[in-house]
């Protein structure tokens, strides 16, 4: 199965990584393009080191853009960390669709800053999810979860690092599988209990000790 990654930073590279070691297909990676000034991303620097198709394109929206996609002849998108919008026809192109990665249970706490919320919400549980995108917000069909539970002691890096990503980074790689098994679902979100939380501030974090907690 002909596979583009597509995504940035550690978590992105920790997938494509991953995708490698078990010998998996790899066809071309697209990584988020870097600011003026600011260092190479982690994750093009794994796929230069193997030496493999790298595309950063600004936008989805260019025809150059999707006709470099379609050469490719992917099979499967995996998306590890992707924040520049995607059209859906663009994630149609691979023969077995595109699949994302995003850090909450879904369709709670959709938006960018998701494990974030839960802590600061006092949630008592999170998760991670795997699904199929579309053109709205992380509103496509789930694929997977994967559920962890939040301690009065958690903070965001102990979520994130700590479980959160070891345990997106095996999901993505469960979620490859079912795909190529065919046996992938696609259950749809319940609207009902939809949530969406835009970008968490330092005004956010901020803890009150007036407080009665």
């Amino acid at each position: 199965m002909r596979i583009v990654v597509h995504g940035q930073q550690a978590f992105g590279k920790a997938v494509l990584e991953a995708l490698l070691k078990r010998g998996e297909d790899v066809v071309g990676v697209y990584v988020a393009p870097e600011k003026p000034g600011q260092k190479a991303d982690p994750m093009k620097e794994a796929a230069l080191a193997a030496k493999l198709p790298l595309y950063q394109p600004a936008s989805y929206r260019k025809p150059e853009v999707w006709d470099e996609f379609r050469a490719l002849k992917p099979d499967l998108q995996v998306m590890a960390f992707v924040t520049l919008f995607v059209p859906e026809d663009f994630l149609n192109i691979p023969t077995r669709g595109s699949i994302q990665y995003h850090p909450s249970l879904l369709p709670k706490f959709r938006g960018p800053s998701s494990i974030n919320w839960p802590i600061i919400k006092g949630e008592t549980e999170t998760g991670l999810s795997i699904f199929w995108p579309d053109n709205g917000l992380d509103t496509g069909d789930i694929l997977l979860q994967k559920k962890t539970p939040i301690s009065p002691d958690d903070s965001l890096g102990s979520v994130y690092f700590d479980r959160l990503f070891p345990m997106g980074v095996e999901a993505m790689l469960e979620a490859v599988d079912l795909v190529k098994a065919g046996k992938a679902p696609r259950i749809k979100q319940d609207s009902a209990q939809a949530s969406y939380e835009g970008w968490c501030s330092a005004e956010n974090a901020h803890i009150d000790w007036a407080k009665p907690w």
